[in-house]
């Protein structure tokens, strides 16, 4: 893929550049703050951006929104110090692609690259698991989910498969199917892989 790098750190910036090259990749250009990060999407459409959040001129969200509203084709990646669900929840309604901790960013960053690559989005694992939690361990789930879709989550976080979960309600595997998209979308989960399983698996005692 054809990458724009964007932190106000040379070190890691440097680092970044490297790690990303020696994975297979062409770095396109970087710099150390947003507008010229977003100045360098728009003359070169690169396939991907890796950004910071945290930037002068422009932050990593703010280049984000622009690419968003601007329809540009660049997909973004953002490395963050936050595990604000507010923060992520944004990120997510402009369609980020990538959204990594700073501190695992060698460590995932392979991931991140791999699933975007087959066009799938990735999440750094540590902070999906911390979002779940914190944004769901305070919030009445019970008022949310109806009886049926409660007994689902029950059945997912006892680690059923939609197979068997069709079987044992007897009901169609894309009626489940249907049930676990409406599940994910009242609880706000994000939309990765596993997410409701984790967040099924923390709360299953919680289900009557």
């Amino acid at each position: 893929m054809r990458i724009i790098l964007a932190d106000d750190h040379p070190f890691t910036l440097d680092g970044t550049k490297v790690f990303v090259e020696n994975l297979g990749h062409y770095v396109e250009g970087s710099t150390n703050n947003g507008v010229s990060a977003l100045l360098l999407i728009e003359s070169k459409s690169p396939d991907l951006a890796i950004l910071d959040i945290n930037m002068p001129g422009m932050d990593g969200l703010e280049v984000l929104q622009q690419v968003y509203e601007k329809k540009m084709k660049t997909k973004i990646v953002l490395l963050t110090m936050h595990k604000e669900i507010s923060i992520y929840n944004k990120a997510n309604e402009y369609n980020v692609y990538g959204y990594i901790l700073k501190e695992f960013a060698h460590s995932e960053l392979r991931e991140c690259l791999i699933e975007i690559e087959k066009g799938n989005k990735y999440v750094s694992k540590d902070l999906l698991e911390s979002l779940i939690i914190n944004d769901f361990e305070n919030n009445d789930f019970i008022t949310v989910l109806s009886s049926s879709e409660q007994k689902i989550v029950k059945l997912i976080g006892q680690q059923f498969t939609t197979k068997e979960i069709s079987s044992m309600l007897f009901l169609s595997e894309k009626t489940i199917e249907r049930h676990r998209t409406s599940i994910i979308g009242k609880l706000k989960l994000p939309k990765e892989k596993n997410a409701l399983l984790k967040w099924a698996i923390q709360n299953v005692n919680r289900i009557k």
